[in-house]
């Protein structure tokens, strides 16, 4: 399975849970599941977070942190527009798109191979909002893709902070 990592995955990983001079081995264990072709950040949601500043953006803008960890692929334009047709509306205003954002280009690279790529999130389903208002889970299910969020991650690639004993 390969994990597609929202901006707000490492944003609020870094903010709440795992800040990157806390908890080095998160950011470490990271890198090494995207070195082994685990998990990847779409480059327009890459370019979404080194738009701002701070650690976190100092740490992606690392030569070896950018090339481990963006996803070296081309987003498929007709899957960008269907996810934007399925997921939110096919009539969005210009305002609308603008709301939306690169949520679409991160659904539609999942969306190449459902079923061997899962979206990364912390947005939670709201089924009940429309249109530009629609969360990450809710598009991803419209558009046939699983989603999980950060720790349903850790949880499936198994992260640990521990020293694990071989039992022999």
């Amino acid at each position: 399975m390969l994990y597609l990592v929202d901006a707000n995955v490492l944003i609020d990983a870094n903010r709440d849970y795992y800040p990157l001079d806390r908890v080095p081995e998160f950011w470490d264990w990271l890198l090494h599941h995207a070195g082994l072709g685990n998990l990847k950040i779409p480059l327009e949601i890459y370019e979404e977070i080194v738009d701002g500043e701070g650690a976190l953006v100092d740490w992606l803008l690392q030569g070896e942190v950018r090339s481990s960890l963006v996803f070296d692929e081309d987003v498929d334009p007709t899957l960008v527009t269907t996810v934007l047709a399925s997921g939110y509306a096919p009539d969005l205003s210009d305002d609308e798109l603008v709301t939306v954002g690169r949520d679409p280009f991160l659904v539609a690279y999942a969306a190449v191979d459902p079923v061997n790529r899962c979206v990364v999130t912390t947005e939670v389903s709201k089924p009940s909002r429309v249109r530009a208002n629609r969360h990450v889970p809710d598009v991803c299910t419209a558009n046939g893709v699983e989603s999980c969020n950060t720790f349903g991650l850790t949880r499936r690639l198994d992260f640990s902070t521990r020293r694990r004993t071989s039992s022999a």
